[in-house]
């Protein structure tokens, strides 16, 4: 970035920096702007990938679709649904394109040459600068096509919470009715009975009359959330450890009983086979996040956190086994809705 705003010529940090043109990308647009502002500012945390968290310089004039419409519902505090719509892809036998941010996400969140994840803000912030239009690749809701901007907005339909309201005689919470959407976007008894549909359309989700039954499935996806956005006091207990002596570079990846070499003489033992393979996104979280250090030196940090994703992954098996559990009472009385394509 220092070098990006530098006085240096623009072609030389072109060349410097591989960088091209794009639609929405104007190399020296944006050195120009920068130079005039205090960029180190729009340093902003950012999920890069499920698990894998990163940073990023947020300034539209840097970002080729850089989603402003959506992302700047994450300014402040907030929980964002990311899916996508439709998946075609061999190599993903179920669909598993569902992860939940608090911050600013990549467009390409999910490993995908097609399509990409679409996010739905919990909460939508009024802000000077909002634009009026909507499309549908502008702010997506979780229901409703459209809504007034308010200075925090719930982003989900009347028509869901009053119908919820009535069959519960009490009106549950935005993050109830969130956490609730995640359980069943996570439980494998509805990715499989759903399938072919989920193939073609965004995921549509079953809302039970039961209170109890819609509590517990709270709690479970309460319970997933914390650990995927790395946040549960289960993590600092992890189920992996960091073994051998070297210099912590990641070399060659191996997988084999339990263990993940990064080298030939450091591994990571504690990762069971269902770990070792569970994807969200469409890949290996444990193979990939690795894949993309290749050649680095891991920090203790990023021992640490690999540690907490294998925990966070071991536990998430455990609770959709939970979800599964409870999902087919779901589906015995389920709430009616006018509009279908809302359920």
């Amino acid at each position: 970035m220092r070098t990006f705003a530098s006085d240096l010529p623009d072609e030389i940090v072109r060349q410097g920096l591989d960088l091209k043109d794009t639609t929405d990308f104007k190399l020296k647009e944006a050195r120009e702007k920068l130079k005039k502002e205090d960029w180190k500012e729009s340093i902003l945390p950012y999920s890069y990938r499920p698990f894998d968290n990163r940073y990023i310089c947020y300034m539209t004039e840097l970002i080729d679709r850089d989603r402003h419409d959506v992302m700047q519902h994450f300014a402040k505090e907030n929980l964002g649904l990311v899916v996508m719509r439709q998946y075609l892809y061999e190599p993903v036998k179920i669909y598993n394109y569902i992860f939940c941010v608090e911050k600013l996400s990549d467009r390409r969140l999910f490993i995908s040459n097609r399509g990409a994840g679409i996010v739905f803000p919990l909460y939508l912030f009024q802000t000077k600068d909002n634009p009026k239009k909507r499309s549908f690749s502008s702010v997506m809701m979780l229901f409703e096509p459209e809504a007034d901007y308010g200075v925090k907005k719930s982003n989900l339909s009347a028509e869901i919470i009053d119908s919820l309201s009535k069959a519960f005689k009490k009106t549950p919470s935005p993050e109830d009715i969130f956490y609730y959407i995640y359980a069943v976007l996570y439980s494998e008894t509805y990715r499989a009975k759903y399938a072919e549909f989920l193939k073609i359309d965004f995921p549509r989700v079953p809302f039970t009359k039961d209170y109890k039954l819609f509590k517990k499935m709270t709690e479970c996806g309460n319970w997933l959330v914390d650990l995927h956005l790395l946040k549960s006091p289960e993590l600092d207990s992890p189920v992996a450890r960091f073994q051998g002596k070297g210099d912590n570079k990641v070399e060659k990846i191996k997988y084999g009983q339990g263990k993940c070499f990064i080298n030939n003489d450091q591994y990571f033992e504690g990762i069971s086979p269902e770990v070792w393979q569970y994807q969200i996104g469409g890949y290996q979280v444990c193979d990939k996040w690795l894949k993309d250090r290749k050649g680095r030196i891991l920090s203790l940090d990023e021992i640490r956190h690999y540690c907490k994703v294998v925990t966070a992954l071991d536990k998430t098996i455990e609770i959709q086994k939970e979800i599964d559990s409870l999902y087919p009472e779901i589906e015995k009385e389920i709430i009616e809705f006018k509009n279908s394509k809302k359920e």
